[in-house]
Order: C-alpha cells, then sequence, then structure tokens
C-alpha cells in the first residue's frame, strides 16, 4: 500500500513509471534499467519522483537532517603548472588549531599536484595536523593527491595509503570522481586520472579501513543515462566493501570553466536536474549508502533546500574556509554558522542535528529552535 503523501502522484503516472515508484516505496532495489526509465522521464515525473525518494528518505534515516562543523584547508590552490600560494606545515597547523578552539570536528585537507613536492609532504601535514589538533578528524587528500604522493616516494598505492592512515589520516574525500565513465572524462577533466584507477584508490582505502566519501559531477555535458551508471558503480563498491560515508551531489559552475567556454558543456544543471540527481540517489543507493548531502555552497539557500525535500539529508559542513568553488563562480558565500544552518533546515520542517564525520551523531537540537 503507498504511503498517503506519495499515493495520488505516483498513481497519475504512466503505469511504466508507476510501477518503478511502487518497487522504489516497497524497499526493492531498483536496476539500471529503471534508474533510466526513471532518470529519462519528462519533466512531469520530477514531482512523483522527488515525492517518493522523500518518503523513502523518512523510512530511511528519518527527518533529521545533519550537519558537520567543520574547515577545509587549501594549502596550495594551483597543481603542477605553478603555485600561486602554499601554506607552510606551521600555517596548516595553526589553522587547524584554530578551528577545533572554534569547535570543529573535521578538517578537510586538500591542494594543488606540486611539481618539486617532497613525496611524505602529506604525510608531514598530517603529523603537524595531528601535533596542534589531537582530537580533530583529519578528512584530506584527494584520489589525485594519493597518486602523486605515491608516485614521489616510489611506495605502492596500498602502502602508501597505509602510511597516511598511520600517521592520522581519518578519512579520503573522493573527489575526482567528476564522471565515472572515460568517454566523458576526456572532454571534461582529460587529465585527471581515469575510472579504473579512480575505483582502484578508493576500494584500496576501503580495504585498509579509511571510509570515503562518494561523488557526482552533473550538468555538464553528460546524458541523464550517465547519473545512473555512475550510481549503479558507487552502489556496487559500495556491495563489496562498504566504505563509502556519504554520497554528493555536485552541480556544474559553468563559469570560468574550459569546457563551457569551448562550447562544449551546458551552462550548469537545469532545476529538473538538480532535483532528479538528489532523487534518483536516494532511490538507486538505498540500503547501501544512506546519506545524501546537498552542497549549499553550490547550490544556495532555497535550491537545497528542495534537494532536501527531494531525498537529501544531510547539509554538509560549516566551511570555515572554503576557495575552490567561488573561485569558478559559486554564488554562495564561504562560510555558514551552525546557527544559519539549523535555521534553513528548521524552515523545512525538519530537526538539525550536528554530526561527525562518519555521521555519528554530536547533538540533536530541538526542530522548534528553543533550547
Amino acid at each position: 500500500m503507498l504511503p498517503c503523501a506519495a499515493e495520488a502522484l505516483v498513481r497519475g503516472e504512466p503505469p511504466p513509471l508507476a510501477r518503478i515508484l511502487e518497487r522504489a516505496l516497497e524497499g526493492r532495489e531498483l536496476t539500471r534499467e529503471e534508474g533510466v526509465a526513471l532518470a529519462e522521464a519528462g519533466p512531469e515525473a520530477v514531482g512523483p519522483l522527488a515525492a517518493v525518494a522523500d518518503e523513502v528518505r523518512r523510512g530511511s534515516v528519518g527527518d533529521i537532517v545533519t550537519y558537520v562543523v567543520n574547515r577545509n584547508i587549501n594549502f596550495t590552490n594551483v597543481c603542477v603548472i605553478g603555485c600561486k600560494f602554499c601554506l607552510t606545515l606551521e600555517e596548516i597547523a595553526a589553522r587547524a588549531a584554530e578551528a577545533w578552539r572554534l569547535g570543529a570536528t573535521e578538517v578537510c585537507v586538500q591542494g594543488g599536484l606540486l611539481r618539486a613536492m617532497d613525496g611524505f609532504h602529506y604525510r608531514d601535514i598530517l603529523r603537524a595536523i595531528r601535533q596542534a589538533a589531537p582530537g580533530i578528524h583529519i578528512h584530506g587528500f584527494s584520489p589525485m593527491e594519493v597518486v602523486h604522493g605515491a608516485k614521489k616516494t616510489g611506495m605502492p598505492l596500498s602502502d602508501y595509503l597505509a602510511m597516511l592512515r598511520d600517521e592520522g589520516l581519518g578519512s579520503l574525500p573522493a573527489t575526482a570522481a567528476e564522471k565515472l565513465d572515460d568517454g566523458v572524462r576526456r572532454l571534461l577533466s582529460h587529465a585527471k586520472i581515469a575510472v579504473g584507477q579512480w575505483v582502484d584508490i578508493i576500494t584500496a582505502a576501503h580495504r585498509l579501513g579509511i571510509p570515503t566519501t562518494s561523488t557526482m559531477m552533473y550538468g555538464h555535458m553528460e546524458e541523464p543515462a550517465h547519473w545512473v551508471n555512475q550510481l549503479c558503480l558507487l552502489r556496487d563498491i559500495q556491495k563489496e566493501t562498504g566504505g563509502f560515508t556519504e554520497f554528493v551531489p555536485l552541480g556544474f559552475i559553468h563559469r570560468n570553466t574550459q569546457p563551457f567556454e569551448e562550447g562544449q558543456s551546458r551552462p550548469g544543471p537545469s532545476l529538473e536536474e538538480h532535483l532528479k540527481v538528489h532523487a534518483l540517489a536516494r532511490l538507486l543507493l538505498r540500503g547501501r549508502i544512506d546519506h545524501i548531502q546537498v552542497s549549499w555552497i553550490k547550490l544556495g539557500r532555497e535550491l537545497s533546500q528542495r534537494c532536501l525535500q527531494a531525498g537529501a539529508d544531510d547539509y554538509g559542513g560549516t566551511l570555515m574556509k572554503e576557495s575552490i568553488s567561488r573561485l569558478v563562480g559559486a554564488a554562495e558565500g564561504e562560510y555558514l554558522s551552525p546557527d544559519e544552518i539549523q535555521a534553513r533546515i528548521r524552515e523545512t520542517g525538519r530537526i538539525p542535528a550536528e554530526r561527525d564525520t562518519l555521521y555519528r551523531l554530536l547533538r540533536v537540537y530541538p526542530a522548534d529552535g528553543e533550547s
């Protein structure tokens, strides 16, 4: 029997789509073909799809919307072609210590691929942070950085990852995923690692007990079937390793990007695409990756709230310092206070809660804002 909130919308859909949405509500795992059918459905299907995803979200994780108090430390902003700024180990440590004093439980550490970098520089960053802020969780180093560091040291990938883990790396941001399709990657981000290499790094991290996020960039030159292919790939990896903590859809910001300037990409996702991707993630990843995060810095206030009503359950981090999205034209600011995040969550009728990196609840706040 369909839940009341979604029943009328689902029954109004064409029979094939209605049957797929009913299967999702029943808790069955959707196939790739069913996912593609939902992804390619017209604008009229967005409302029912979002409603079903919201119902599945409620049944899976309840009405709590989480966030983490964190700080981004971008220790350099340019890759191997040159360097505009580089933080010293002392500066990195000072920023981590300051974040800890201000209540952060996590620092996210990423930077460029420096040509002249010593192979053990990432290890030294971990040591500096651990000494300055022993209790903080270090969420650091993209798969590309891991490959770069391993090559610089000459260590096997698994040994390099194990060294980072032993020196304090708590989790790995699975960035550089963009679109896990080699054909699209050759056009969108040809200089980045291939799909197979990305999968090897992520699964190696999981096997070593290093959890990772999972991400997908959308709204550039991909087709809806690419969304589903990537979600199914992530689902398959999760079945094998159980190492993903969350899934983060990342809408493409076209301004100041080469693919858009060269006419290869469209100007970012439409509202329909934003809602579809978040809803599809909830349905296809159900029971595997429970937490779907909105990227408020890319989406802004209203759209983030819309996506929370289409299957998402996490608002991301406070981002005491964030620069990459701003440099490519994100409209939202660099920092949101916990109070502001809580207010935005309450506006959707949900319950705000602070979490740590691994989604352990630290504090649940009243839904009405009273202490």
